[in-house]
């Protein structure tokens, strides 16, 4: 028998590698799983969210926004700028080296908390409460390991349409589409979610024409509707972000210089759209093939997620999962929060997740995040609750940055002012929401925020006008 571990972690995204860092924190002597290799054949630690996901996108978001600015939005400062041109291939590199730069820290990570890398595939052969046996297949062969705990942080993968070939060439899903070598003079996209938006926006920045098909006759059904409301009226009337709503997607075939999607939208008419590249992002599925499940007995249930209580066991002794590959939303950070909480339960402490304070972004510009409840969701509860609504449009820092658009709007309970819920669509909306987020965690009132002193001038501001707004006496508008 091979290697003896305290805790085996298949998968290195951030559910995982935080997971394992956690552990050997906590002295437990663990092993990372990870199979990943870079275009260029390089074993890489980060999974999806640093190598394809998370950390390269918002790379590409911050590029395609500076921009924008200089080609467009400096003007109302008074600078004009002449000759700009666009390196695609710069911009590339330099999201590629954010990457390295990132995934390498990793490495450096594990190095210094003694994290073994077992660089392969990882798969359960089998064990009880005693050890358990994980076999790692890779290059060189296979070796298995023994494990006391595993956690299984194997994260997920872009969900394909049927009879549609991913080629992330033409046909891309969130991998081709952010490493296109030229912008697309008309990219279609499949799915108005959180990475159709962004990757969306990105190429409308730099030149593209953008068509985007939603099959679903809402937008943005998650987030709370004013924010949605103000969402469509940015993104399609003031952006020129082309989003059906409704339409159902009947046909994709490769046409002679790019895709033709064949679609039927509300009417029920049948439509086509032509593009040059089309971005395929209707959601993601948990990654649990050849992981052995099946021979474990390991429970997954019919949409390929791992059966977990709310502390992430499974219904193995001592095998436990975390991060895209368990219900929930698959947020990095979630997943990071369920790592860090299985490792110190694993160690005997109280490990705990508070789902209810779990923040959303959209990187969009403007942004959009929000945590907890939703308007809509109170009322179907049945809730009492008091809401407050600031705009940005009234802050002094937000027409300095000339980022007028949008507002933070506060939910709380009629009786208690318990903050229930707080949704945000502006700039910085995604640093901004960790106020409410921890305002939450400790159960704090709109009052509580209300009376904190908040610098001046700041975008935080809007933040406690908001709050005074539920007790309807906000004092800048």
């Amino acid at each position: 028998m091979g290697q003896q571990f305290d805790v085996v972690v298949i998968g290195s995204g951030p559910a995982g590698y935080i997971a394992a860092i956690r552990a050997a924190q906590l002295g437990l002597k663990t092993a990372c799983v990870e199979k990943w290799k870079s275009p260029k054949g390089e074993a890489r630690l980060g999974g999806t969210c640093l190598n394809v996901g998370c950390i390269p996108s918002k790379a590409l978001l911050e590029s395609s926004e500076n921009y924008e600015r200089v080609t467009e939005k400096f003007k109302v400062h008074g600078i004009t700028a002449s000759g700009v041109k666009l390196d695609v291939a710069q911009m590339l590199e330099r999201k590629d080296r954010i990457v390295a730069k990132m995934t390498g820290g990793i490495a450096g990570l594990f190095k210094k908390n003694k994290i073994t890398w077992l660089q392969g595939h990882g798969r359960l052969l089998g064990g009880d409460a005693n050890a358990w046996q994980v076999s790692v297949e890779g290059d060189k062969g296979a070796e298995t390991v023994l494990a006391k705990h595993v956690i299984v942080a194997t994260g997920s993968r872009a969900r394909h349409m049927p009879d549609v070939t991913v080629d992330n060439e033409v046909i891309c899903d969130n991998e081709g589409a952010l490493a296109f070598d030229k912008v697309p003079a008309r990219l279609g996209v499949i799915g108005a979610g959180v990475i159709g938006l962004e990757l969306g926006s990105v190429w409308r920045r730099l030149g593209a024409e953008v068509t985007i098909l939603e099959g679903l006759p809402t937008f943005l059904a998650a987030a709370d509707e004013a924010v949605s409301a103000e969402a469509w009226k940015i993104f399609t009337k003031e952006q020129g972000l082309d989003i059906q709503l409704g339409a159902a997607v009947t046909g994709v075939r490769r046409g002679k210089k790019g895709v033709v999607v064949e679609y039927q939208p509300q009417d029920g008419s049948a439509q086509t759209l032509e593009c040059d590249k089309l971005i395929v992002s209707i959601g993601r599925v948990p990654n649990t093939e050849g992981l052995g499940a099946e021979t474990v007995g390991l429970k997954i249930d019919s949409r390929g997620f791992i059966e977990v209580d709310d502390h992430c066991r499974s219904n193995l002794p001592n095998v436990w999962a975390v991060g895209d590959v368990v219900r929930g939303p698959m947020l990095a950070h979630k997943g990071e929060e369920e790592g860090v909480m299985v490792a110190e339960i694993i160690a005997g402490q109280k490990g705990h997740v508070n789902y209810a304070t779990i923040p959303w972004v959209i990187y969009t510009a403007p942004e959009i995040a929000w945590v907890g409840k939703t308007e809509q969701q109170l009322k179907a509860e049945g809730v009492a609750y008091k809401s407050g609504k600031f705009p940005f449009a009234y802050n002094g820092r937000a027409l300095g940055r000339d980022e007028p658009e949008g507002f933070i709007k506060m939910l709380a309970d009629a009786k208690t002012d318990r903050i229930l819920g707080v949704h945000a669509i502006g700039g910085q909306a995604s640093e901004l929401i960790a106020e409410a987020v921890m305002a939450m965690e400790f159960s704090a009132s709109s009052e509580d925020i209300a009376r904190i002193c908040h610098a001046h001038p700041s975008m935080s501001e809007v933040m406690r006008e908001a709050a005074l707004a539920v007790d309807k006496r906000a004092l800048n508008g």
